[in-house]
């Protein structure tokens, strides 16, 4: 191929690179759900050109034809190279590895192999909405074991929890959510240990979630879960899915600790014949070529955390806010703010700006919404703004801007 420019270092912010005009041509649920009106940011998709080395990979194949069953083990061996080189981790075995169609569909083909029907699944809320729902379609109970008010695991109240869980006799799972969405915790090593500890210590597997993990900033360093002491038994999913903005093209990796080969080589054939080929392809070329500006993404990303911590600070200095080091996510708390339990419905109905309701988040989630950082500062200011506007205070909200 030529003509398509090759990731390099010191690559410009991809976070200003396309205009409120180019995005609202996309056709995504992100674009597509809300009249033209409103601002978006709600659901996990950045405003973002793809990265070159993503572009090339889907094109090659476009032009070859490429296009049908996926195969062969690239994908892990480049999670593989990336996971030492990123986080220090030398250690993810290829050969205990198979490719997923996404992560939650991972997730439920995870919890089939170490639960049962009727079995409880625990799940540290406020988390990811769609943990109730696949969980409860997959004929699991949920059962919460809240974050602390420091937003981290509480393991008092994991360890309480697994207790219960598995008071009865039966098989119980912890699906983790790391890095945590959508506070953007990054757990420590330390925290990690403990979470192993007490699930060994009361015979809960562990099901990470860390389709987060390249996006970690700053200081924070992101640990995989099956690398601290104590987790050989656990079972991971990743994907390069939302480091890259690559939802459209869906694949992801089961990776089982030393203790869960078994369980893994245990998982139904048919289930990766449900990625996509191109996807994996994408994901691949992502996670070998695409560093330089998966961290131009993420420097943008800090520069708009402190844009938006600024923002609330002048606009809406009744919300709290604690931002996190992970996701593109801000897990704002907008209770004192007198707008009910759902305040972005209102923020929708009074200021066009589309924002998660924090209520499907779980306990702990009512008067919240999440938003989503991955924008350009422009929007993220006009977007605050809105919000600002949408209050009783007000007669109605700001028009003007992007």
């Amino acid at each position: 191929m030529t003509g398509i420019p090759r990731d390099r270092p010191g690559e410009p912010n991809p976070l200003h690179a396309l205009t409120l005009d180019e995005l609202r041509r996309r056709t995504s649920m992100k674009w597509r759900t809300h009249p033209a009106d409103v601002l978006p940011l709600w659901v996990a998709e950045m405003d973002v050109p793809l990265a070159a080395s993503v572009v090339r990979a889907v094109t090659d194949a476009m032009e070859l034809g490429d296009t049908g069953y996926p195969a062969g083990t690239a994908y892990a061996e480049a999670l593989a190279a990336f996971a030492d080189k990123r986080w220090g981790w030398d250690d993810l075995a290829v050969e205990r590895t198979a490719i997923v169609p996404d992560v939650m569909l991972g997730v439920v083909e995870m919890l089939k192999l170490v639960t049962g029907p009727g079995d409880p699944v625990i799940v540290n809320p406020p988390v990811y909405p769609p943990f109730y729902q696949f969980v409860t379609h997959l004929d699991r109970n949920v059962v919460e074991a809240p974050l602390g008010p420091d937003l981290r695991i509480d393991l008092g109240v994991l360890e309480e929890t697994f207790s219960r869980a598995v008071a009865g006799g039966g098989r119980a799972a912890f699906l983790l959510c790391s890095p945590h969405n959508p506070t953007g915790t990054v757990h420590t090593t330390a925290e990690l240990a403990a979470v192993a500890t007490l699930a060994e210590r009361h015979g809960v597997r562990v099901v990470a979630d860390e389709i987060h993990a390249p996006v970690v900033t700053g200081d924070a360093r992101f640990v995989p879960y099956l690398s601290v002491p104590g987790a050989e038994r656990g079972l991971s999913l990743m994907s390069a899915s939302k480091g890259w903005n690559l939802a459209g093209l869906k694949a992801a990796l089961a990776v089982a600790g030393p203790g869960a080969a078994a369980d893994l080589a245990r998982m139904p054939e048919e289930v990766g014949h449900g990625p996509s080929h191109v996807g994996v392809l994408a994901h691949t070329a992502a996670l070998r070529e695409g560093t330089a500006w998966l961290d131009a993404v993420l420097a943008g990303l800090d520069e708009n955390r402190r844009l938006l911590t600024d923002l609330l600070a002048e606009h809406l200095p009744g919300v709290v806010h604690h931002p996190g080091d992970a996701t593109y996510l801000a897990w704002l708390d907008c209770r004192a703010l007198g707008l009910g339990d759902d305040p972005a419905e209102v923020f929708l109905d009074r200021g066009r700006v589309a924002l998660s309701s924090g209520i499907p988040f779980g306990s702990g989630g009512a008067g919240h919404v999440r938003l989503n950082l991955a924008t350009s500062p422009e929007v993220l200011t006009e977007a605050v703004r809105r919000m600002a506007a949408a209050g009783p205070w007000t007669s109605g909200p700001r028009t003007s801007g992007p």
